[in-house]
């Protein structure tokens, strides 16, 4: 499992006296303790799948693409850099992100279906990709092949 890789990584970041690696690691590992504590409030048993640990990951990386384009647009060269170093380090934990050409490939099977509007494109695609591919890119391909 994913948790179990992170908290391995964790130790031996801690054995090496790797900082940034402890750093990074502690603050993802806080962020699904957080999230095993909400769903324990829903009710539900607390146990994070591998799916809600990559959703995790994926709002981790997002906050650190949206603290970058901030960062670029304040001149903060210094504080960029950390968050490029962030992000790079929690995409070693998500799955390979498709293509657009293999975006593209299910979009057409699934506006060949039949199937012409929007949301229901969308929906069947996220579906079917998992989590491998970004949703900005997906709509964009979308919104090409319907017109």
């Amino acid at each position: 499992m994913l948790k179990e890789r992170m908290m391995s990584d964790l130790k031996e970041a801690m054995k090496s006296a790797d900082r940034f690696k402890v750093g990074i690691l502690r603050l993802l590992m806080s962020a699904m303790q957080n999230e095993s504590i909400a769903l324990k409030g829903k009710g539900e048993t607390g146990d994070l799948t591998d799916e809600a640990v990559i959703a995790l990951l994926k709002r981790e990386a997002k906050k650190r693409k949206e603290s970058i384009e901030l960062y670029s647009g304040a001149g903060r060269g210094d504080l960029k850099e950390t968050e490029e170093n962030e992000l790079e380090f929690i995409k070693q934990y998500l799955p390979v992100e498709m293509t657009e050409v293999e975006i593209k490939k299910v979009v057409d099977s699934i506006v060949a279906s039949g199937d012409r509007e929007f949301s229901s494109v969308i929906k069947k695609a996220m579906a079917e990709f998992k989590g491998r591919a970004d949703g900005k890119v997906v709509a964009n391909i979308i919104h090409a092949t319907i017109g």
